[in-house]
């Protein structure tokens, strides 16, 4: 299978180089050229099969220059071993018939970053024999919280590889920004940026396509690459939850084999339900994608007019991997949705560059519209859902997770659709545990604890174990405390490099 450029499809590459380079010269983001498809026979097959199995039969399907084997090794590598702590990667909780919530936050880092970030490391050693580079791969990577963390944990101390993150200093919650200043390895660098995740996003995909860059990374005999959903190898991983998710809605009797279900996805940067839109085109028998915003709700103004639009007020939330008003990964989409016309996608994007915005046309916003509902809830919506949820299941969600929950509850009312779900589940509630004890009630008396005495009150309140990798920053030597402004990015990465 080739990969093309969604701002030049007449450039083609196999996938281990479209991996490897993470971002196409001209700003692209490569795509595959034809999506492959699943049958409900092959599905019914993977009903009885391990996630690993799952993965690798996904995947083969798309990186068709890997071998089994190989992509075998890359499945166990990540997903084996103790580096879950649920007896499946991506379990399914069920609260009541046909209502799933698919938990993608039992990896290292307790987000669902981890369904990604640990295989992409073993994805791009291999694409890097592949292609003969014998350069040291820099790994640049922007988050709005969750990627930065799961990044570093994934590419830490991983031979050819240096990995520099930069996060908004004041948009990550306490605990995000203790995993991150804490993290072990010789070869991570870690920045905070005076500016939110926007800044840092634009910073690190100006720096891909710089010739002062590339020069610098040149001279130190390194290349650059990208651990952010731009890179194909985080999004095709993805894919693999969608398709086990229905697979064990089948197996639990939540749904018949070749029945449809809904899927509810909390996103920003629109990566994670693009991969439940690739799930459907393949033969999954999704539904209606349900695409959950904040109170930066960008993504439902697009949705509902087909107008982006990112010049308006920008809200810091209590949810803030989801607090970004410029969702990279909607290019592919449209890239799809347009047939591949590389001019039209090129236009949109410079309009988004130049004037922060663009607007489709009426047949892209009505295949839109055919495929996605979108909606969006506030801080106090949020917490009030995260007290229902408690209430009604007994199950304590993440603030994340609580928007998913909080938009779905919209679209039923809406649309009076009673098709089973899955919400997607992106965090653990530990990561963000002040706003989740405030929203269970808690009130001044939480105002005096640090973050691990809360930990310690959550765990009681929502009778959960505390995640051990949250447990051990307590005692962790914070190592990166440094923060530059938004235009310093190039500079401090060559800082580091030159060491």
């Amino acid at each position: 299978m080739q990969y093309i450029s969604t701002r030049n499809k007449s450039l083609s590459t196999l996938s281990a180089a479209a991996i490897k380079k993470g971002l196409s010269a001209e700003g692209g983001l490569f795509v595959p050229n034809q999506i492959p498809t699943l049958s409900l026979e092959e599905i019914n097959d993977m009903v009885s099969m391990s996630y690993i199995d799952r993965a690798v039969y996904v995947l083969k399907k798309y990186l068709t220059d890997f071998s089994e084997e190989e992509l075998k090794e890359c499945a166990e590598g990540a997903y084996g071993g103790e580096k879950f702590s649920a007896q499946s990667p991506a379990p399914l909780a069920i609260l009541e018939k046909g209502f799933g919530v698919l938990e993608l936050w039992h990896g290292p880092t307790c987000a669902f970053k981890d369904m990604a970030l640990q295989i992409l490391p073993y994805f791009l050693t291999k694409s890097m024999k592949k292609t003969g580079e014998d350069k040291t791969v820099v790994i640049l990577v922007a988050t709005s919280g969750d990627t930065g963390k799961a990044a570093l944990e994934g590419f830490s101390d991983v031979d050819g590889t240096k990995i520099i993150v930069f996060y908004p200093s004041d948009g990550v919650s306490d605990i995000q920004k203790l995993q991150m200043i804490t993290q072990k390895g010789d070869n991570v660098f870690v920045s905070g940026i005076r500016g939110n995740f926007d800044d840092a996003q634009s910073g690190v995909k100006k720096i891909f396509t710089d010739e002062e860059a590339n020069k610098a990374f040149l001279e130190n005999n390194c290349v650059m690459s990208s651990a952010n959903s731009i890179n194909w190898g985080r999004l095709v991983p993805q894919i693999v939850y969608y398709v086990s998710a229905y697979c064990d809605m089948v197996a639990n009797g939540e749904t018949e084999l070749g029945e449809s279900i809904n899927v509810c996805v909390p996103t920003g940067n629109f990566g994670n339900i693009l991969a439940a839109y690739y799930a459907k085109k393949m033969g999954v028998p999704i539904n209606k994608l349900v695409c959950a915003s904040n109170a930066n709700n960008v993504l439902t103004d697009f949705i509902n007019t087909g107008k982006y639009n990112k010049n308006r007020e920008f809200h810091t939330t209590i949810s803030p991997s989801m607090d970004i008003l410029i969702s990279s990964n909607l290019e592919r989409l449209l890239f799809d949705l347009c047939e591949n016309d590389d001019k039209k996608v090129s236009a949109w994007m410079n309009g988004l560059a130049k004037n922060g915005g663009y607007q489709v046309e009426e047949e892209i916003k009505q295949k839109i519209k055919d495929i996605f509902w979108a909606g969006c809830c506030d801080d106090l919506m949020t917490k009030e859902t995260i007290g229902k949820v408690k209430e009604e299941y007994d199950y304590t969600i993440d603030t994340h997770t609580a928007v998913a929950v909080n938009v779905y509850n919209q679209y039923k009312e809406e649309t009076g659709d009673l098709t089973p779900a899955v919400i997607v589940s992106t965090a653990s509630p530990f990561k963000f545990n002040q706003s989740v004890l405030s929203a269970l009630g808690k009130g001044s008396e939480i105002e005096q604890l640090d973050d691990f005495e809360l930990l310690d009150l959550l765990s009681k309140e929502a009778k959960m174990e505390i995640p051990k990798s949250l447990k051990e920053l307590k005692n962790a030597e914070k190592r990166f405390c440094g923060i530059c402004g938004k235009d310093e990015l190039l500079e401090t990465v060559k800082d580091f490099l030159s060491k």
